[in-house]
């Protein structure tokens, strides 16, 4: 699935995990593409500096107005990316998340509307809260605790749906709506507490391996090429317009299984210290991708094993700083 002919993309949040591997996918596709980051939890490095005039790097929050030079851009396609998507990340500032996910949508819903542009927001499973509904399908109204410690986040993303939904309805803007489970892959930070980066930067540091509640609770990972295929393929499907759209994978496990198959990639002898499960945690998390596959033709590829290898591998080279178990094993398979 390519972009499409003489794309001009806005990716708001480009700098971020999800949103510079997009950024790369794009300009691989002869896309020209600006990318908006406030940086609070996007790297300037993980995007492409020098040496591509079909791309720009912005510095600028969506919270405020737009560079009057970017409002006048002919943008063709606009992915909002844009909002920490971490709890230690996103409830740092509860307001600006919250801003981020309703003031900064409805900037670049007129700014949709202004060019014509087709829309994606990037919205998230946590729109579900913990559900009561397993697995999680698109018409599933969720069971968000809107007064918690995560619904500046949670509620954010809904009110955003709702947002991108009415322009929709009013014929202001092409709206796609994805919702994202949780994706793993390189240039995750290792800082944003999601339990993937935990548990391979605790392994591979030799240090504790933290475990919320008992580790029954069930995640299903999606590997970032798997996503980045799925927000391509949702951008530029003609039958998914004006509907929620669940990307994720489908595979279920629990965090105690993670953890056993990072200590046994690693070869890290680390302990594993179990702490109260934080509040509004979700216990279920699997995501119905039936709308996916019949709309889009898209499912996960990536294995498991193969994602977390090339994740910890990642993390290993970011981080300088990995068990001797885990640096040979490196080294026998160079050899």
């Amino acid at each position: 699935m390519t972009s499409a002919p003489s794309s001009i993309a806005l990716v708001a949040g480009g700098a971020g995990f999800i949103g510079s591997h997009l950024v790369e996918r794009l300009l691989a596709q002869g896309a020209r593409v600006v990318c908006l980051d406030n940086f609070m939890t996007g790297r300037a490095r993980n995007v492409p500096h020098g040496g591509n005039d079909r791309f720009r790097l912005v510095e600028h929050d969506v919270t405020e107005a737009l560079p009057a030079d970017i409002a006048r851009i002919p943008f063709t396609r606009i992915y909002n990316l844009a909002c920490p998507a971490s709890p230690p990340h996103y409830q740092a500032d509860p307001e600006h998340t919250m801003l981020t996910n309703v003031v900064g949508t409805r900037t670049l819903l007129r700014l949709a509307e202004a060019h014509g542009a087709r829309f994606l927001l990037a919205s998230t499973s946590e729109v579900y809260g913990d559900p009561e509904m397993h697995p999680q399908a698109e018409d599933y109204r969720g069971a968000v605790n809107c007064t918690g410690p995560r619904a500046c986040y949670d509620e954010g993303k809904r009110a955003a749906e709702t947002l991108a939904f009415d322009f929709h309805r009013l014929g202001r803007a092409d709206v796609r709506v994805a919702r994202l489970f949780n994706t793993y892959g390189p240039r995750m930070r290792a800082d944003d507490g999601r339990v993937v980066s935990n548990v391979i930067c605790q392994a591979l540091a030799g240090d504790p391996i933290t475990v919320y509640g008992d580790g029954a609770q069930t995640r299903s990972f999606c590997f970032i090429d798997d996503m980045v295929e799925g927000l391509v393929r949702l951008m530029e499907s003609d039958s998914a317009a004006g509907m929620p759209v669940n990307l994720g994978n489908p595979h279920e496990l629990t965090v105690s299984d993670l953890v056993e198959r990072v200590l046994a990639m690693t070869g890290s002898a680390s302990p594993v210290i179990r702490l109260a499960l934080p509040e509004d945690d979700p216990r279920r998390r699997k995501p119905d991708i039936a709308r996916a596959t019949e709309l889009l033709g898209w499912a996960p590829r990536v294995e498991l094993a193969v994602g977390l290898d090339r994740t910890t591998a990642w993390f290993a080279e970011e981080l300088g700083n990995t068990q001797p178990a885990y640096r040979e094993r490196l080294v026998a398979a160079a050899e």
